[in-house]
């Protein structure tokens, strides 16, 4: 054990921790890494395109898995090109490890190609970063994983310098390491909850706000169970799709995509709202929540305008275990109408229906959503389809429609789907692309080729970056640097050895994805729609 270098050592301690895959572009430095993970069973190197779409692998491995996803970068621009995925690991709370190439100490004060100090690139992204040594790789690893894994989960950045993959490894345990468990977190203070019980039993309109801390927690049967057994309406953040099911009677809309003014039709009537794992990072509380008294159940105390809200108790503990112990509260009568919330919800989903003759997003969708399998994975991108895509896309359960709302990366969808086969290969898995977004990480088609994954990759063709195009007319001003092309398709049959199939009405588009989805390999199904949809059902505001 004590001739084990240093580069075996971490790729050994990785595998024996849960981790399957890393994922990067290799540098001479990684060299050393490259041969131990060739040689140890249980793991694999996936070579991506571009360092960014290797983090935003990593950060879906890691979302899904609940096992840190690893990527690799090397220096300067490597470890730039790396930080888009790692940012968004950071703010959408999924545990990575970020590794990167460092200078040999010698060189870090020097000017040399490539050089700039990776420890202050990665600190403000990151929840902890370091440098490796000799004698701290078995150290260093069980740190890493506790931080990214712990309260809430995000991203840590190793940095390996060069001169020291070869070298043998210092300080070794006498035992392989197992997969990290975060310590049990107690449930909050019993006198709070009890509190928090009495303010809930004298409410009139008591709601829930769902967010995505309650999908880490696993918490989809017990909230809807609360729902049901107290007839209130909940609403959800855009990354807690799915744990409560759009069909569910209880269900109140998504804040913060289209059509979030009717949302707010709902949860302003509310005298009480008891947030569930409830994260600001994907919506401030200010933007939305009318002056009523906040019960924040989560890991960490609520973080809002303690001035405009003073009425804000905090049951900080593991989220499940006090949520359990609320939920003892007794059933009693409230004056919520649930028929007229049905018929809110009804009068969206209607609104989101096709509403111009042209071949538009929403028909697109639907029939999307007709043809992917209930436990099905989509994946979406960043752009005005995801405002539709939030309030719209049928989630029946957690983890089976994956966006980010947190960091909020153009490119993240397709690099996500490539990482959710990966998962789950098992499961049916399509993403929903812009062309906007698609252009940023069209790259990684030649990783989902070389791992022969088996995806559907839609790409929403409007040549419209629609989002800012909206922004601009609405402030009178001219549509100018937001058309993607002057028209067209994204061009050719075949993209880096990715057949494209392409679609411009409903009925062609249907036909077009059921061929898709019965192919072996990834294909392309690119639906040239038309954008004027977006103009009437995203960029509202949830509060006046």
């Amino acid at each position: 054990m004590s001739q084990k270098t240093v580069a075996m050592r971490m790729i050994e301690g990785l595998r024996d921790r849960g981790v399957r895959h890393v994922f990067g572009v290799p540098s001479g430095g990684w060299v050393d890494f490259m041969e131990a993970i060739r040689n140890t069973d249980g793991i694999d190197f996936v070579l991506a395109t571009h360092e960014g779409g290797a983090a935003f692998m990593a950060d879906i491995c890691g979302r899904m898995t609940g096992v840190p996803g690893v990527c690799f970068g090397t220096y300067g621009p490597g470890a730039t090109n790396l930080a888009t995925g790692v940012g968004n690991a950071q703010l959408d709370r999924s545990p990575l490890i970020a590794l990167t190439d460092e200078m040999p100490e010698k060189m870090r004060s020097r000017v040399t190609q490539m050089g700039i100090d990776h420890q202050a690139l990665m600190a403000p992204i990151t929840k902890w970063t370091t440098r490796l040594t000799v004698a701290n790789v078995d150290e260093t690893l069980d740190q890493a994983f506790e931080m990214a894994l712990s309260g809430r989960p995000g991203a840590v950045h190793i940095g390996m310098p060069t001169d020291l993959t070869a070298k043998p490894a210092e300080n070794l345990g006498a035992t392989p390491a197992k997969p990290f468990v975060p310590a049990k977190v107690p449930a909050a203070d019993a006198a709070l909850i009890e509190t928090a019980k009495a303010q809930f039993s004298a409410a009139r309109k008591p709601a829930l706000v769902i967010g995505l801390g309650a999908v880490r927690a696993g918490m989809a049967e017990p909230l809807r169970a609360f729902c049901e057994a107290h007839s209130i309406p909940a609403v959800l953040t855009p990354m807690a799709k799915g744990l409560i099911p759009d069909a569910h009677k209880s269900y109140a809309g998504v804040l913060f995509h289209a059509l979030s003014d009717k949302v707010a039709e709902t949860h302003k009537q509310a005298d009480l709202m008891v947030a569930v794992g409830y994260d600001p990072v994907e919506f401030n509380y200010e933007n939305w929540l009318h002056k009523m008294p906040l019960v924040n159940i989560d890991t960490v105390p609520v973080d809002i305008d303690r001035e405009t809200y003073p009425d804000c108790l905090d049951l900080t503990g593991d989220v499940a275990a006090t949520f359990d112990a609320f939920a003892k509260v007794a059933v009693g009568e409230n004056d919520w109408d649930m028929a007229a919330l049905k018929d809110r919800m009804d009068a969206i989903r209607k609104e989101m229906s096709p509403r111009n003759t042209d071949f538009g997003p929403c028909a697109a969708l639907d029939t999307l959503r007709s043809l992917l399998p209930q436990d099905g994975i989509m994946t979406c991108d960043v752009g005005a389809h995801t405002h539709l895509i939030g309030q719209k896309w049928q989630t029946p359960g957690p983890d089976t429609q994956i966006m980010t709302n947190g960091w909020s990366a153009m490119g993240f969808g397709l690099p996500a789907a490539i990482a959710a086969k990966l998962s789950r290969p098992e499961a049916t898995v399509c993403a929903v692309l812009g062309d906007g977004g698609f252009l940023m990480t069209v790259g990684e088609l030649a990783t989902a080729v070389r791992e022969n994954l088996k995806i559907v990759f839609v790409v929403l063709t409007d040549n419209d970056l629609a989002l800012i195009r909206i922004k601009q007319q609405r402030k009178g001003n001219p549509i100018y640097g937001t058309p993607v092309r002057g028209g067209g398709t994204i061009g050719g049959d075949n993209l880096f050895g990715v057949p494209v199939m392409t679609a411009s009405d409903r009925d062609s588009f249907e036909s077009t994805l059921k061929k898709a989805f019965e192919a072996d390999g990834p294909v392309i199904v690119e639906a040239q729609v038309s954008s004027a949809e977006y103009d009437a059902l995203v960029l509202f505001k949830d509060k006046s």
